[in-house]
């Protein structure tokens, strides 16, 4: 099968639109035929190479190249074919793509938390999970990564049935593709590791496609007071229309208000979603947190970045937590349906998110506008 694809071939580059050829499903996969493609952050970090391993780590990965690579993890299709033992799904479905696979049997997945399933542990090499061999090249007989083994930035990918989630069919494919990741991820960082409860005050930093979702969490979850904290104004007027109650441009502004709000006690949540996570941003996040207090790690740092300000007699006398998170800790085949229901039911803004739409062929367009601040979420749709 042909298709069109946003590809890159290392870091530094622009996307670069080509045809691919896409192979028939094996056992326990399909192909997809996306229709909506979220442009996140994550993607853009493959460029700049935030997440990019280091070359000198890929033997011991398992790595041999990178490249080329089919971007995009974020996306909603249909079901174009199905592969042998194929259950969950049948041509014609309607799909979220989870950049998180889900076996339902590893040691994560048995214990309910499917995010950590040990099936994505080869993101980075080229084949399949199934049974780590190639579904797509180019014309010359290159083979592909997909970025997440999902590839949305192509018309068509084949990608395995653990990745798939099937919704109903009458909702918006933009509103499918954002739930995959995004909205997910930043909902589940203010309300399953983030705990947030009623009447706490919640400080958010960083309100792009992630940090939005974490605000609107933190709202519906029955924070008190959800501050939002972005250099970008657009962003932080946005913020208001999805649940903050109080904006502020920096860290250092904001810290102030937050201990007048509070009466001194400071946050008891900070959910750290900037575009790019710096180790000498943590030092202020924490101090923004008050006794007691969690500081939730969402936004992606430097892969080869090793040191972070933190005053660890802070963190032990004042009895803090920080804690990682990946997809928000949520269980992708539960949760992108029950938020999808919970859209359907009025009470979670997604369409609000999509700032603006693009052809395929203006992928490096859309890009440039998330860079300069203009864009929640911008969306690929393919012809």
């Amino acid at each position: 099968m042909k298709s069109r694809a946003a590809i890159i071939s290392g870091t530094g580059q622009d996307w670069e639109v080509v045809d691919v050829e896409v192979d028939a499903p094996k056992t326990g996969e399909v192909i997809v035929e996306w229709k909506a493609a979220g442009l996140c952050h994550s993607d853009e970090h493959m460029i700049t190479g935030d997440m990019v391993p280091p070359e000198a780590a890929w033997e011991m990965m398992g790595i041999e190249s990178l490249w080329p690579l089919i971007g995009g993890h974020e996306g909603a299709g249909v079901i174009a074919e199905v592969g042998p033992g194929v259950k969950s799904v049948q041509v014609g479905d309607h799909i979220s793509g989870s950049f998180i696979p889900s076996c339902g049997r590893c040691r994560y997945c048995s214990t309910g938390k499917q995010n950590l399933c040990d099936s994505s542990g080869g993101t980075f090499k080229k084949g399949m999970i199934t049974d780590s061999t190639s579904r797509h090249r180019l014309g010359d007989g290159t083979e592909l990564n997909l970025f997440a083994k999902l590839g949305t930035f192509s018309q068509y990918t084949c990608v395995a049935e653990e990745q798939v989630i099937k919704v109903e069919n009458d909702l918006p494919m933009e509103a499918v593709a954002l739930v995959s990741c995004g909205v997910a991820t930043g909902f589940g960082s203010a309300t399953e590791r983030g705990d947030v409860q009623p009447g706490d005050t919640v400080v958010v930093v960083g309100i792009g496609g992630i940090g939005m979702n974490a605000v609107q969490g933190a709202k519906l979850a029955g924070a008190r007071h959800v501050i939002a904290v972005d250099p970008v104004e657009f962003k932080r007027e946005k913020a208001t229309e999805f649940g903050a109650t109080h904006t502020f441009s920096s860290m250092e502004e904001a810290f102030p208000a937050v201990q007048e709000l509070s009466w001194g006690h400071m946050a008891d949540k900070v959910i750290m979603t900037p575009g790019v996570l710096y180790g000498d941003m943590m030092q202020l996040g924490v101090s923004l947190a008050g006794k007691g207090g969690t500081i939730v790690v969402t936004g992606i740092a430097p892969m080869d970045q090793t040191e972070s300000s933190v005053n660890l007699f802070e963190l032990a006398m004042w009895n803090k937590e920080i804690k990682g998170t990946i997809f928000g800790s949520l269980n992708p085949r539960a949760d992108i349906p029950r938020l999808l229901s919970m859209y359907r039911e009025g009470q979670l803004k997604l369409d609000e998110l999509v700032t603006n739409t693009y052809t395929l062929d203006e992928i490096n367009a859309g890009y440039q506008a998330m860079r300069d601040g203009e864009n929640i979420r911008g969306v690929v749709l393919h012809g």
